[in-house]
């Protein structure tokens, strides 16, 4: 499975932008995908994941009730899917680089260690 990530920039404190994290190859619509940052100095955490099989979603603390992430599965398209991360009311310390993860489960994780594939990060930054 291969994972691009896009979509991050430059934002002011309260501003929004949407990621978009595009899953490819064999039965890549059958993943769990997550959402992940870094930020300079400190560990990779956990942001937000979808499951496979029902659409379930949780988020971290930090972003629950700002963050949103959704899932499009690609109209007469095999071994592809889109998931996408809207932020809202971004603050300084969401600034990091955001990753995208895929997971072969059907439900979503928090951990690290039950993503198998990861892609390229994108940067986001929050500054006035």
């Amino acid at each position: 499975v291969q994972l691009q990530a896009s979509g991050g920039g430059l934002v002011q404190p309260g501003g929004s932008l949407r990621l978009s994290c595009a899953a490819s190859g064999w039965a890549a619509e059958h993943y769990a995908i997550g959402w992940f940052r870094q930020a300079p100095g400190k560990e990779r955490e956990w942001v937000s994941s979808i499951s496979n099989s029902d659409g379930s979603a949780g988020y971290a603390d930090s972003v629950k009730g700002r963050f949103t992430i959704s899932r499009d599965y690609a109209k007469n398209t095999v071994n592809l899917q889109t998931v996408y991360l809207q932020m809202n009311s971004l603050k300084p310390e969401d600034t990091a680089v955001y990753y995208c993860a895929a997971a072969e489960d059907d439900y979503y994780s928090d951990s690290i260690s039950q993503y198998d594939y990861w892609g390229h990060g994108t940067l986001v930054t929050v500054s006035s």
